[in-house]
C-alpha cells in the first residue's frame, strides 16, 4: 500500500524548498573559552553561552580548565580582567 501524503510532508517539503533556496546559512559555533569574572570568583565560559561551565576560586585555576577544553577542541582561551576588559588571548588552533 503507497504511502499518503500528509500535511506532515507538505509542511517538511516546503521548508526544505525554503532553506535550499536561502541557502543553509548555519553559523558554526566556536569552542573559544572565556575567564570572566564572576560574582566574587572566577568562570569559564563557552563563547556564545550564557551559562558558565566551571566556576573557581581564582583566576589561575580557571585559566588551567579553559586551556584544557582549549586544547582538545584547538580553540581560544580569553582572558578577561576583573574589571572584564580582555587581558590576553592564547590560541591553540591550528594553523
Amino acid at each position: 500500500m503507497p504511502k499518503k501524503y500528509t500535511i506532515a510532508d507538505a509542511i517538511r517539503e516546503l521548508i526544505e524548498t525554503f532553506l535550499q533556496s536561502f541557502g543553509k546559512r548555519k553559523l558554526k559555533r566556536t569552542w573559544h573559552q572565556h575567564v570572566v569574572p564572576y560574582k566574587d570568583d572566577w568562570a569559564v565560559r563557552r563563547e556564545g553561552n550564557k551559562r558558565i561551565t566551571s566556576k573557581h576560586r581564582k583566576q589561575s585555576t580557571a585559566i588551567n580548565k579553559a586551556k584544557i577544553i582549549a586544547k582538545r577542541h584547538k580553540a581560544d582561551v580569553i582572558i578577561h580582567r576583573a574589571s572584564g576588559g580582555i587581558r590576553e588571548r592564547i590560541s591553540y588552533a591550528e594553523n
